[in-house]
């Protein structure tokens, strides 16, 4: 057979099967141009596994070639929490996303760029990459990295570029002590009718104009549910307003939103909202603030800004703006930025439109975003700008530094709190994953028979309207897992409930749970037709409610024994099938009708039954004390005989509330 022809039916070139042909132990020369058939037949016989090889031994010299050129060069410490988004752990090593999803790939982890990995994976894959994975000491934030990011990109700025920026303000507090509503008097519009039971659901971005200066406020979530919303929204910030209400006081919200400030290491001024109420005491707050928090009034010989106000008749609001400004004042010389630079901020909110794609609202903290600009996160292209709009929902060209933009034309929605850059970077493959849970981190060690997969657990599809809500609803279900029983969220996404979660449900008996989303006729069809259980809510509280009651009928109740005394049988009456009526003396304890017994013959143990009637001088009662005798109607294997003991008690089913 001629050379070029055998060539052709393998699909390489004539010279590349010359060169590869003594390596498969056929000693054929370079010169050659036939080779016999019965040799013919060999090579094509054993193609196959030699290419396989082959092809293993050039991706292997490539991915050498390329790991001699991103893996570090001397073994580099990283410290990571107990669960680490892959992108998340690729910046941290300063890695590219690719070689990452490589490593977990060749061990068997087919993850996406979005999902979770526990500490044992990241730490087996770190090992390859060169790399000492370590634990992040508990309450660590794990997200200093963002923070690290956006400082070296303005500590990369020559001072000759920066200007004066708009500051940008962060309203914090207990739910229900008006933070919105006092955004709603400073803006004099009505956002908060729009949310659903008057509590703020996602993180808002608005701007206003004060004495010809423009200030970025930043509306946080109060429920317990958004502490991470309230995180993120503190580190973007640069001024915070602690909102307390004077008829409620300091709440664990409050303290918790202060802790956040404090931590964000931001100066603050705290607003004391409803002194319109009939039982609002400015003064019990301030003592408040002062021992739970340490906060001294600037009033009180402190050098905090407190500040009374009434956000929904109005007064103070100025006062209170005047305050702002003039901290702004004092934190001038951080508040600058260079609007020629390419454009650098943070995400504060995300989600998935049904006609728009992936949309995104970022708080621009350094340069110009304009039209056309292609954003990036840690070197993945996400998309370019196709369009902006203000938070008035405005269509606008650019948006400079500390302007809140929605930005459309994204591939993929990026994770609140990332910093997004404009500039050149890598083709993200987006692989089509089979759904994992988030709270299950993937994992190398993948053994079915974990001991935690015999905890009662509700089975949970999360679909919600806003990716800071998923991870919301997410960050308050962990919270309520116990030991006993949990909640497995085994899917999370964005947008409306399709026929996919329903047959994902269907198969793992999960049920769905919707979040400021709705079903169409369609899908009420098919899960009535499939029998699955689907929730959808507009309000935190009662989706986390509705949760934990699913829980509760998981809990199994403990039985505690409560022994009631022992009686010593003096005689037996009549015996039954089932029954014996006996009599005897109540030898200790208090002994009560409708109680459960024991019987015991010396140390041994007979038979066990309960007593359903109880005499004393022939007559029913409810109980009888120690040195009583007594009758006793017992039900059970009728072997009680004269001198056998019963034990006497009762068995209280416990049931831990959740």
């Amino acid at each position: 057979m001629n050379i070029t022809e055998l060539a052709r039916i393998l699909r390489i070139s004539p010279q590349e099967l010359r060169d590869l042909l003594p390596q498969m132990g056929f000693a054929i020369g370079q010169k050659a141009i036939k080779v016999d058939n019965q040799t013919a037949r060999k090579i094509i016989r054993d193609w196959p596994l030699f290419k396989r090889r082959y092809e293993q031994q050039k991706f292997a010299a490539s991915q050498a070639k390329v790991d001699a050129e991103v893996l570090p060069k001397e073994r580099k410490t990283i410290f990571i929490p107990r669960t680490i988004a892959v992108r998340a752990l690729a910046e941290l090593a300063q890695l590219p996303v690719n070689r990452l999803l490589a490593e977990l790939m060749k061990n068997g982890v087919f993850a996406s760029i979005n999902e979770k990995i526990d500490f044992d994976t990241a730490s087996i894959i770190g090992d390859n990459l060169n790399l000492d994975v370590q634990a992040l000491a508990e309450g660590e934030a794990a997200a200093e990295t963002e923070d690290q990011k956006l400082i070296n990109i303005l500590g990369a700025e020559d001072d000759n570029n920066l200007q004066a920026r708009p500051p940008i303000i962060v309203v914090m507090g207990h739910v229900d002590h008006g933070k919105t509503k006092l955004l709603d008097s400073i803006r004099q519009t009505n956002v908060i009718a729009g949310e659903a039971g008057g509590i703020t659901q996602h993180i808002g971005a608005y701007q206003i104009v004060r004495k010809d200066r423009v200030i970025t406020f930043i509306d946080t979530p109060g429920h317990e549910a958004f502490t991470a919303m309230r995180s993120r929204g503190a580190k973007v910030a640069d001024i915070a307003i602690l909102v307390v209400a004077a008829d409620d006081g300091v709440k664990p919200q409050t303290v918790e939103a202060f802790r956040i400030i404090e931590a964000a290491k931001i100066p603050y001024i705290v607003a004391i909202n409803k002194i319109d109420k009939p039982d609002a005491d400015v003064n019990r707050v301030k003592q408040e603030l002062s021992t739970q928090l340490n906060i001294t009034p600037e009033d009180w010989g402190g050098k905090i800004i407190c500040s009374p106000i009434s956000a929904k008749e109005g007064t103070g609001i100025e006062d209170l703006l005047d305050m702002v400004l003039l901290v702004s004042e004092a934190e001038s010389g951080s508040l600058r930025a260079n609007p020629d630079a390419l454009a650098a901020g943070t995400v504060v909110e995300s989600n998935v439109d049904k006609a728009a794609g992936p949309v995104a609202t970022l708080l621009v903290q350094n340069g110009t975003l304009r039209l056309g600009d292609q954003l990036c996160f840690n070197g993945v292209i996400y998309g370019k700008v196709k369009a902006l709009k203000n938070y008035k929902g405005e269509l606008i060209e650019t948006a400079g530094p500390s302007t809140p933009a929605k930005i459309l034309g994204l591939k993929m929605s990026p994770a609140v709190g990332d910093i997004l850059e404009v500039g050149a970077g890598e083709k993200m493959k987006i692989r089509k994953m089979k759904p994992k849970s988030e709270s299950q981190p993937a994992s190398l060690n993948n053994n079915e028979n974990n001991t935690e997969d015999n905890i009662p657990s509700v089975k949970l599809i999360i679909k919600s309207d806003f990716l800071g809500s998923a991870e919301a609803i997410e960050e308050s279900l962990l919270k309520i897992n116990t030991e006993k029983v949990e909640a497995k969220i085994i899917s999370k996404g964005l947008g409306y409930i399709t026929e996919g979660d329903v047959k994902r449900a269907e198969d793992s008996g999960a049920k769905i749970i919707g979040f400021n989303v709705r079903l169409t006729p369609a899908i009420e069809n098919l899960v009535r037709e499939k029998n699955v259980t689907v929730k959808v809510y507009s309000i935190i509280y009662d989706l986390i409610k509705f949760v934990k009651e699913e829980m509760q009928l998981l809990v199994k109740p403990e039985i505690n024994k409560v022994e009631l005394g022992r009686i010593k049988i003096l005689a037996v009456f009549r015996s039954e099938n089932n029954a014996q009526i006996v009599g005897g003396k109540v030898l200790d304890g208090v002994i009560k009708n409708e109680s459960l017994i024991t019987v015991r013959r010396g140390d041994e143990f007979i038979s066990s039954g309960r007593l359903t009637r109880l005499q004393a001088g022939k007559q029913d009662v409810p109980e009888v004390d120690k040195d009583q005798e007594c009758g006793l109607k017992y039900e059970g294997k009728p072997l009680i005989q004269v001198g056998d003991i019963l034990e006497v008690y009762r068995e209280e089913r416990i049931v831990d509330k959740l």
